[in-house]
């Protein structure tokens, strides 16, 4: 299906619920904003996307005390109704309307896909606390949105590997949001936006394909630019320790270097 047909699907959705989104996001900005929306796709073309997803032995695996799970931006190495579903996302129309919904001005998709893309979390794969680097790969522009579409049948709440939401903190009890098949998730990213992925329980994989949208203005007047964050969870205690080392000196090292030692390569290179 063509990139403008899928556009067509999705803004269709999420405009036939604008008010009920929009209030959903209002009750909940002044800790993390989100909302989600279920069956967002026809249910055939969302089964074909699970279908076609890359395995994890054809994605980049991210293993540390951090985190662990596979992710790729390369989008011409994967089936092209992935690509198309993931650009689909960042048609103006959408984008414009989920503006007019969580009322942030100035917004804008991220083609080169610095951080979106494709993940697949396997068994024991996980997702600590963590803070999203607060810019672009070129420290212009303010991440404000997560976009998460979850495309793995079948998903229940014994599986694990479920966004939670850290709405007082990393050191309270997280708002879980159950990683459903078919299911659209938006959330707001900022300094206090805590967030993470509990560990998959399962033999099954979650498979997720992610968009940030980015404004020119912070959601919040006093947000600094940080790098990406991570922290234990409440009963972490020395991995906390460690994980805060870990983000400070990642931190020190961005005053130095402004743009990092080196790229990152979670980014999409199209050919020429």
């Amino acid at each position: 299906m063509e990139i403008s047909k899928i556009s067509d699907i999705i803004y269709t959705n999420i405009n036939n619920k604008k008010e009920e989104l929009a209030k959903a996001f209002n009750i909940t900005k002044n800790t993390i904003g989100y909302l989600y929306i279920d069956n967002l796709l026809p249910l055939d073309l969302a089964e074909k996307c699970f279908q076609v997803f890359p395995k994890k032995q054809d994605m980049r695996r991210l293993k540390s005390i951090r985190e662990y799970k596979y992710v790729s931006a390369q989008m011409d190495k994967h089936n092209q109704l992935l690509e198309n579903v993931l650009y689909a996302f960042q048609d103006e129309r959408i984008i414009k309307l989920i503006g007019d919904i969580s009322g942030i001005e100035s917004l804008y998709a991220d083609e080169s896909l610095y951080a979106g893309g494709l993940s697949l979390m396997a068994k024991n794969n996980f997702l600590n606390p963590h803070l999203d680097n607060s810019h672009d790969a070129k420290r212009k522009s303010w991440r404000v949105l997560n976009l998460l579409y979850y495309v793995t049948p079948n998903w229940d709440r014994e599986d694990g590997g479920h966004l939670e939401l850290w709405t007082n903190g990393p050191k309270n009890e997280p708002v879980l949001i159950e990683s459903k098949f078919n299911r659209l998730v938006i959330m707001a990213t900022h300094d206090t936006s805590w967030h993470s992925v509990n560990k998959v329980l399962t033999d099954k994989n979650r498979c997720c394909i992610s968009n940030y949208y980015f404004s020119d203005t912070p959601l919040k007047k006093n947000d600094e630019f940080h790098v990406t964050k991570y922290r234990g969870r409440p009963e972490e205690q020395f991995k906390n320790l460690i994980l805060d080392c870990d983000a400070n000196l990642r931190m020190f090292l961005r005053k130095i270097f402004k743009k990092g030692i080196r790229k990152n390569p979670h980014v999409y290179k199209k050919n020429s």
